[in-house]
């Protein structure tokens, strides 16, 4: 991938329109409820045969929050009751049970991620045990060349609880900071002071975590360009190794919390593509180097490292470093892939309990890959990785002429090309430095699944 990153605010905002994030393909709609318990079961004992099995991912769903942050769209359950977190454990410890029971003892679990909600709900002690539970249950690499990460809300950890983290055997930390600006904060009711981010990330450096994240949101209420810039100047300084500067959807309609967010706050449409620039522009002067999509790092990072040297991969949490793994969920909402299947366990907590009170996976819906989404989820997945599909490569692995099997979809890029987003070369497709930002925009046109049935339900590209 060209090292260049170029902004062209008029560019920008051609392309700047709905579309997948493209953490999996097919996406997310393309699940469907035929898909059940049995064919997963039947994909993991697949897995399981290959000639060379895959190591283990585990991602694991933590749904509960102290409090209600107005942007946010996961699923969580707000919740100052911990005995529930206490119910959950217990439900999660038989699920892990039953997935690891799937999977050949001998397969490695090399990742492990901790999402939310707030994983940090848990405590020290309930985290310990869970860890506890994965060990029993999972063959798990206790070199710390595994990439154990969790995300942390800093309202709800103290820097020693840091230093546990780490004998847990974690090593990559994502702190939530959003924004420092103390009004911001308050019109997104998420209220939390500079002193403790700076406290847990120095704690996360004296007890040598790998990777230190921190994650910025770009359009919230009351943000200003000089605002932001005073954020941007702080975390500079904090020098993470890695920032994600999201992008803010503002969807009242289909997000309940975000109607408690005052339509006069918000700001206009332009402002997002001003904090957008000044982003990239201050990352990339402090020497990050831009990775796609929302992700910047140091050059030492190992996913800057990766993106050099073209081993980066990406899956459900974003960008990764690690070789492609089968991918297991746990907890209410999760998101699996195991071989070529994606699974997806019910939303609802009642459900979840209620599945395995059957001895059933929560199970909700999933999706089976043909020989076609394969392809071209290698296509996007190369574009998205790498910069750049080399044709001889993917001829060679699925037995087609790539112009002939992808004419139509390299006619949906005269645009992109006129507008100097992306090269067709004779031996590869290039996305070119100011294409870099509208990746998600080239990636499309090679989406089978497209449609007028789906507009309106993925966030803007940019």
């Amino acid at each position: 991938m060209a090292q260049s990153l170029s902004f062209n605010r008029a560019l920008v905002e051609k392309y700047d329109r709905p579309g997948p994030r493209y953490t999996s393909y097919p996406t997310a709609p393309q699940f469907h409820q035929a898909f059940a318990m049995d064919d997963y079961c039947s994909a993991a004992a697949a897995s399981n045969q290959a000639p060379q099995p895959k190591p283990l991912s585990l991602y694991i769903h933590i749904p509960f929050c102290q409090s209600l942050c107005y942007y946010c769209a996961c699923n969580k359950i707000i919740t100052q009751k911990t005995h529930r977190a206490v119910q959950y454990l217990d439900y999660l410890k038989r699920e892990i049970a039953m997935q690891a029971a799937l999977f050949d003892g001998s397969r490695k679990l090399t990742q492990l991620h901790l999402g939310g909600g707030t994983p940090t709900y848990l405590t020290s002690e309930q985290l310990a045990e869970l860890m506890d539970a994965l060990h029993q249950a999972f063959d798990m690499d206790d070199s710390d060349a595994h990439e154990f990460s969790i995300e942390v809300d800093p309202r709800t950890i103290s820097p020693e609880r840091i230093h546990q983290l780490r004998e847990l055997g974690f090593n990559r930390l994502s702190f939530g900071v959003q924004d420092f600006d103390p009004e911001v904060q308050a019109a997104v009711n998420r209220v939390q002071s500079e002193e403790q981010i700076y406290q847990l990330v120095a704690s996360a450096r004296e007890v040598r975590f790998k990777s230190i994240s921190v994650d910025l949101i770009y359009g919230l209420p009351l943000q200003t360009v000089a605002s932001f810039d005073v954020t941007l100047s702080k975390i500079i300084a904090l020098r993470p190794d890695r920032i994600a500067a999201y992008s803010y959807a503002h969807l009242p309609e289909l997000v309940r919390a975000q109607r408690l967010i005052r339509r006069e706050d918000m700001p206009p449409p332009e402002r997002k593509l001003e904090l957008l620039e000044l982003t990239i522009a201050r990352l990339t002067a402090a020497g990050y180097v831009y990775i796609g999509m929302d992700h910047f790092a140091l050059p030492d990072d190992e996913l800057a490292l990766a993106r050099a040297n073209g081993t980066l991969q990406r899956n459900f949490q974003g960008y990764s470093t690690h070789a492609d793994c089968d991918l297991i969920g746990l907890g209410v909402s999760s998101i699996g892939k195991v071989g070529d299947s994606y699974s997806q366990s019910v939303k609802e907590l009642s459900q979840y309990y209620a599945r395995l009170d059957q001895g059933l996976l929560p199970v909700h819906r999933g999706y089976r890959l043909s020989a076609d989404d394969r392809l071209r989820r290698e296509v996007i997945s190369d574009l998205m990785c790498h910069g750049r599909v080399d044709y001889a490569k993917i001829e060679a692995g699925h037995g087609i002429d790539f112009a002939e099997y992808f004419a139509e979809s390299l006619a949906k890029l005269d645009e992109q090309v006129a507008d100097g987003l992306v090269e067709i070369r004779d031996d590869a497709l290039v996305l070119l430095p100011q294409g870099q930002l509208m990746m998600r925009s080239v990636a499309m046109a090679f989406d089978a699944y497209l449609g007028g049935a789906q507009k309106g339900r993925f966030s803007r590209t940019v």
